[in-house]
């Protein structure tokens, strides 16, 4: 595998985000950075008088902004461009078979012709076992300053702890030598939420179960990244609502998906896909087992 970051750009201003997310994210890993436009050919009818001179206009123009903004910012990155035609999904997942990171403009809450809800986000972050990021238009860094780095925030599985998710949140706030937060949601089992009176005891006996066991999970990790400061929290409850709320002021939310093909179309389960739709920040997903 090369070492370099990836973004799709389509000269929309949340592709331009993330081109900019993504010089950014280079730079801090110092590795190259590629921009890919992707022509959906066969174009379809439904889009009247594009013919494929005009089609390959608009992508030249897309990268063009894109080189220009990014090389303003970060005038010292390699950087490299890529014009491509076919199906977007599978020609995005093919460009970043070869990357450390795959970055997508998103359009968070928007309609069918969002990154994220549409018919190109949702199939390339399926097709692809490379790490995925959804950058928003409002991420967009403001210039190439310095940045202050807040915090990075990782949603835990206790029982699964998939390596490559925890691999990637501890490596993103090593990076930008900020704090991490990993959170675990837990809740009490069905049988006892159906009584309105749980034994306050057994409650606060769960509690400290968790906690230890998430302190249990993290303790190896802290070890490997000693200059990352851990904020590890248990918290009660659905697992995306607490995600979504610690994204308000977070650099990067990092959850995980699992590696699963259906015939009847794709998945990402029900954490990722309510992070993916309502956080306030750039979210990372991560494939594993």
């Amino acid at each position: 595998m090369k070492h370099l970051v990836t973004v799709g750009v389509d000269g929309s201003p949340e592709s331009r985000a993330a081109a900019v997310w993504g010089a950014q994210e280079a730079s801090l890993r110092e590795v190259p950075l590629r921009l890919v436009h992707v022509i959906d050919w066969p174009i379809s009818p439904a889009v009247p008088r594009l013919d494929c001179k005009t089609a390959d206009r608009w992508a030249d123009e897309a990268l063009a902004e894109a080189l220009e903004d990014v090389r303003r910012r970060h005038p010292n990155l390699e950087i490299t461009t890529r014009h491509l035609s076919g199906r977007p999904a599978a020609a995005l997942a093919v460009e970043a078979a070869d990357a450390d990171l795959l970055v997508l403009g998103s359009r968070g809450l928007g309609g069918l012709l969002g990154f994220l809800v549409g018919t190109v986000g949702t199939p390339t972050l399926v097709a692809t076992e490379t790490p995925v990021t959804l950058v928003r238009a409002a991420d967009e860094p403001e210039d190439a300053a310095p940045t202050r780095y807040g915090e990075v925030v990782v949603g835990v599985d206790i029982y699964e702890a998939p390596d490559k998710v925890l691999a990637f949140a501890f490596e993103e706030a090593a990076l930008r030598s900020c704090a991490l937060r990993a959170i675990h949601s837990w809740q009490l089992p069905r049988a006892y939420r159906s009584f309105p009176d749980v034994d306050p005891d057994y409650e606060r006996e769960a509690r400290r179960n968790v906690t230890q066991m998430l302190d249990e999970l993290l303790r190896p990790w802290r070890r490997t990244f000693p200059s990352v400061s851990v904020d590890q929290v248990a918290l009660m409850g659905p697992a995306g609502p607490h995600l979504v709320q610690a994204s308000e002021g977070a650099d990067l939310v990092v959850v995980g998906r699992h590696l699963r093909r259906s015939p009847l179309g794709a998945h990402l389960g029900p954490v990722a896909h309510a992070v993916l739709h309502h956080a306030a920040a750039p979210v990372a997903v991560i494939a594993h087992d």
